[in-house]
C-alpha cells in the first residue's frame, strides 16, 4: 500500500497553531516510541498531551492526516536546524508507527516506506523542500531524541530522491574542528568537543550518516564520514 495527502484518512488533532508566515522548507520524521497505532494516534489527537503531526503512517503503510499542512503542528518540540529554531513553523512533521527504543525497537516495514516516499514525494511537489532538509527528529534535537534511530533506511529514501545521504567522497579533505564540521551540517552543538551538546548531535550524525558505529565518539570511521558529507555540502 502506498498514500499521499489525497488518500490520507481525516483523523484530525486539536494541537496546533498558525505557522505565522514561515513557508515549508523542511519535513521531519519521527517514531511514535508507542507500542501500538491506535494509542499513539490517540495520544497525538489529545489536547492534554499537547503534541501531534501532519502524518501518521502505521506499519502496514496506512496513512493518517492529523493537522493541515498550512497549520503548524506540535511535533519537533524545542527544536533547531541549521542555527534556525522556528522548526516546526517551518516543517512537516509525519510520525512512523514503531515502538521505539523504549519499547522493542525494530526496523521498519516496506510497506510503510512506500507510503511515506510516496507522501514525500507528494509534499516536495507542492512545498519547495530541499532533500537536506528531510531530516529526522534527532537531528533537530539531539539532545531530547533518538528517532526515527539507527534502524530507520535512509539510504533508501535517498535512492527516491527523497533524502540527502551522500556517498563516500574520494578526496575529502580531513576534519579540522568536530564542532564547526557539525554546525556547518545543520546540527545544534556545544562551545567544545566534549560539551554534552556536541557528543549527542554526534550521536545523531552516526544515526543519520553511520548507523554501523553508533559509538558517539570521533573515531577515524566517523570523521572520515563527516568529511564525506561535508565535501558533498560545499560541492553540489
Amino acid at each position: 500500500m502506498t498514500a499521499d495527502a489525497r488518500s490520507a484518512v481525516w483523523h484530525p488533532s486539536p494541537n496546533f497553531n498558525s505557522r505565522q508566515g514561515h513557508p515549508i522548507t523542511m519535513i521531519v520524521l519521527h517514531y511514535t516510541g508507542m507500542p501500538d497505532g491506535a494509542e499513539a494516534r490517540a495520544r497525538l489527537c489529545d489536547p492534554d498531551a499537547q503534541v501531534s503531526a501532519h502524518y501518521f503512517i502505521e506499519e502496514d503503510g496506512s496513512l493518517y492526516q492529523l493537522v493541515r499542512e498550512a497549520d503548524r503542528a506540535w511535533h519537533a518540540g524545542v527544536a533547531c536546524w541549521q542555527g534556525e529554531p522556528e522548526v516546526n513553523g517551518m516543517s512537516v512533521g509525519i510520525e512512523l508507527q514503531n515502538p521505539g527504543h523504549e519499547h522493542g525497537y525494530r526496523p521498519f516495514p516496506a510497506q510503510q516506506i512506500d507510503s511515506l516516499i510516496a507522501l514525500i514525494q507528494d509534499i516536495r511537489s507542492r512545498h519547495a523542500v530541499p532533500v537536506r532538509r528531510i531530516v529526522g527528529h534527532a537531528d533537530v534535537a539531539p539532545v531530547r531524541k533518538t528517532d526515527p534511530g539507527e534502524l530507520f533506511p535512509w539510504t533508501r529514501l535517498a535512492r527516491a530522491g527523497c533524502a540527502w545521504m551522500p556517498g563516500p567522497e574520494p578526496g575529502a579533505t580531513p576534519i579540522q574542528d568536530l564542532v564547526s564540521t557539525l554546525a556547518q551540517i545543520g546540527y545544534q552543538t556545544g562551545n567544545e568537543k566534549g560539551d554534552p551538546e556536541t557528543r549527542a548531535a554526534l550521536f545523531a550524525f552516526q544515526r543519520r550518516f553511520l548507523p554501523e558505529n553508533l559509538t558517539g565518539e570521533a573515531d577515524a570511521s566517523t570523521l572520515a564520514r563527516l568529511a564525506d558529507v561535508v565535501k558533498n555540502l560545499n560541492e553540489s
